[in-house]
């Protein structure tokens, strides 16, 4: 089990990164990317301390922990140029905070996103075809997620995915230890989204990919 998108105190999650690291190891998941949220306001003050806690980890940890930033809330037109800045800090993974249902997200977020430089558009919401054509091009991943209320769109999101032929990935978006996920349930939301076994699969693969 792989999961890209987590969160510590560095942004609005309850854990340190060494807890939320050492937490997931316990659950069996093999590589975790903590992903604080970030925007103009705080990006340069995260992302290098996640890349140095992250190194750190990793000199002893059988998890691999990877350092990365989910772009939340931005205006669509400082998207593109705020994941460059993310990327020149040290992160590995970025993510852009998609147009979830349940939060007041710009309009235009999700196109903008999949026009930049970034890994996963996560939790898109009702995301256009268009948009989902975008993403398949681009090789950006969309997001299935286990978090409460994000999780309302991801048949959606699944189905038109798998028409388009758009590449999936399954993350907790945790923001507290019962956010995490075992790879039972993982497995669970994948089909409870209308996907099989075989895309629970795949969708590990694609998260190697970013690996």
């Amino acid at each position: 089990m792989i999961d890209l998108h987590t969160h510590s105190i560095f942004s609005d999650g309850v854990l340190i990164p060494s807890e939320l690291v050492r937490r997931a190891e316990v659950l069996g998941i093999r590589a975790i990317a903590i992903t604080d949220h970030c925007d103009a306001s705080n990006l340069d003050f995260i992302v290098p301390r996640i890349v140095a806690v992250c190194k750190d980890l990793n000199l002893g940890s059988r998890i691999k922990a990877i350092p990365g930033s989910e772009l939340t809330h931005v205006p669509p037109a400082r998207i593109a140029s705020l994941a460059e800045q993310a990327r020149s800090h040290g992160a590995q993974i970025v993510v852009v905070h998609g147009e979830t249902i349940v939060e007041p997200v710009h309009p235009g977020t999700n196109r903008a996103a999949l026009g930049a430089d970034i890994d996963i558009l996560a939790h898109p919401g009702l995301i256009s075809e268009e948009e989902v054509v975008m993403a398949a091009k681009r090789g950006i991943f969309l997001e299935i997620t286990a978090r409460k209320g994000h999780s309302l769109t991801n048949g959606h999101v699944a189905r038109l995915a798998r028409k388009h032929g758009a590449r999936l990935v399954l993350n907790s978006d945790a923001h507290e230890p019962g956010d995490l996920i075992t790879e039972t349930l993982a497995r669970q939301i994948v089909l409870g989204a209308g996907l099989s076994r075989d895309d629970f699969e795949r969708m590990q693969k694609n998260a190697e990919s970013l690996l």
